[in-house]
């Protein structure tokens, strides 16, 4: 069953879409698992990698809810108030509404971001205490504060490919430690990332791997969006191994 899911953020609606099985119930419920997008993303990803993620987890049992931080997608707020703090309420909000959700498993919420998703889920994971944690290419606040000229912070707001970037989201990313904080979280994670990605260099992967002592999984050929459907089948089928602990 697919299921429309709003909450509320400090005032504002948070929207996504809730994917639950269709089989009864185990005794303490369904798993299940919050997927974040990346920057100037939505809940669908790229060519319908988040959906489709979701469609096939339901079919081996997994509930999930993907949903659209504020200022992306269909939810409320303006881009240019984003920042990463603001999407760790988000990610907060939605990580509660799962755990407390009828027929869902409280003791197994899990966590997946994708690229920026992925930075944040890491700085949430000592926060919302997931069962486990899966990053699909995780970015680092480095490839964004490589971009400012000069280490100067731009004007209020950035034209960044018609998006308005608020001067908010650069001033606090020096100040953000993702790699801090999956090693202070410590729990079972899992690293995902294509060998060809020419946006977040696999090597950033690597150090995530590195911090959480985990499994680095590399996707041979793939690009940061998982970019072939050989790639994208690897990626769900090695995603859902490692959600489902086997």
């Amino acid at each position: 069953m697919e299921t429309f899911a709003s909450l509320r953020v400090d005032g504002q609606s948070v929207y996504g879409m809730l994917h639950l099985p269709d089989t009864e119930a185990p005794t303490h419920g369904h798993p299940s698992v919050l997927i974040l997008h990346g920057f100037t993303g939505n809940r669908a990803g790229d060519h319908r990698l988040l959906p489709l993620l979701s469609r096939y987890l339901v079919g081996l049992g997994v509930a999930s809810l993907r949903i659209d931080f504020r200022g992306s997608g269909d939810s409320q707020g303006d881009f240019s108030e984003m920042t990463v703090s603001r999407e760790i309420e988000d990610t907060e909000a939605a990580f509660g509404y799962l755990k407390q959700y009828p027929g869902l498993d409280p003791e197994r919420v899990m966590l997946l971001g994708f690229s920026m998703g992925g930075m944040v889920a890491a700085l949430s994971a000592p926060k919302v205490l997931p069962h486990r944690l899966a990053l699909w290419a995780p970015a680092l606040p480095e490839l964004w504060l490589r971009a400012m000229p000069g280490g100067y912070l731009p004007p209020v707001i950035t034209d960044q490919g018609g998006w308005p970037l608020g001067r908010g989201f650069l001033q606090e990313l020096p100040r953000l430690r993702p790699l801090d904080a999956v090693r202070q979280w410590g729990g079972e994670a899992r690293v995902f990332h294509g060998d060809a990605d020419q946006s977040v260099p696999p090597e950033i992967g690597v150090r995530y791997a590195q911090a959480l002592g985990c499994e680095a999984v590399g996707i041979p050929g793939a690009g940061h969006t998982f970019d072939s459907l050989e790639a994208v089948d690897m990626l769900y089928r090695e995603t859902a191994r490692f959600l489902l602990g086997r």
